[in-house]
């Protein structure tokens, strides 16, 4: 797919992080760009600022996700490229002892649904409202409709201690991957996904210095942590590829996380 400004993308998680840098990459080459977030004072900024649009969006709510793809569509018009960034996490072991009082508690599974909702979920979600919108557009050449990126995590593969419910809900990213780019792929939308490692966005954006180079010097190689133009550059190749189809990237500069 050739990026300009006869192209439209949803951005989910937008505001910030990945999904900020994604946006800004997509503009920079004259893509028309919609910002689906909750972070309403961000969005509207970042949109602004780049020409497109902001849709305050709860991917765990149908009634939001479908507004945002109304306001979008209306703006922009219908999407090409769906990039799904939202998401987020959590801690919890999955049964865990009060090292003080003894008391055995398990993950609370309201708090495990939670991130199931989001992360996996309401992924699901925007990809089969923004398939259905992409079918209804002319093939470009080639018989491309649209592309779609998702952001899965190498806790997919490597979840550490307490990330049962992380590991999961993008374990379920990455799985369906294939089978929803063998879904699509007669209507010429190809979907991919990368799976990134330990990355400097918002969720680090409180820690110490010192914590984040000690993250960094984690990774094999390079020995920091990744920055969000580097997963930006990944999911425009996934884009523009059009040979890019049904995969499942890791972007994590060799890293294997340990146990905790």
């Amino acid at each position: 797919m050739k990026l300009d400004s006869t192209i439209s993308a949803v951005i989910t998680g937008g505001a910030s992080g990945l999904g900020e840098a994604t946006a800004r990459a997509l503009a920079e080459d004259g893509v028309k760009v919609a910002i689906f977030d909750l972070n309403e004072e961000k969005g509207e900024a970042v949109a602004k600022e780049l020409g497109g649009v902001f849709c305050n969006v709860n991917v765990t709510d149908e009634a939001s996700v479908d507004a945002g793809f109304a306001k979008a569509r209306a703006a922009i018009g219908q999407e090409r490229i769906l990039v799904n960034c939202a998401g987020t996490g959590n801690a919890i072991k999955t049964a865990s002892r009060n090292k003080e009082t003894g008391a055995i508690d398990h993950f609370p599974l309201d708090k495990f649904n939670l991130i199931i909702q989001i992360n996996l979920v309401g992924t699901f979600r925007c990809i089969a409202k923004s398939a259905a919108g992409m079918m209804s557009l002319d093939p470009l050449e080639g018989g491309e409709r649209g592309a779609m990126v998702n952001t899965a995590s190498v806790a997919a593969e490597d979840g550490q201690i307490g990330q049962a419910a992380y590991s999961a809900s993008k374990g379920g990213v990455v799985g369906m991957t294939l089978p929803i780019a063998r879904d699509l792929s007669r209507e010429g939308i190809r979907v991919n996904t990368i799976l990134p490692g330990i990355f400097n966005t918002p969720l680090l954006a409180g820690a110490p210095e010192k914590v984040k180079q000690a993250l960094g010097a984690q990774v094999p190689f390079p020995p920091r942590l990744g920055e969000p133009a580097e997963y930006a550059a990944l999911a425009k190749t996934m884009i523009t590829n059009g040979y890019f189809n049904g995969e499942d990237v890791r972007l994590d500069g060799a890293i294997r996380m340990a146990p905790r």
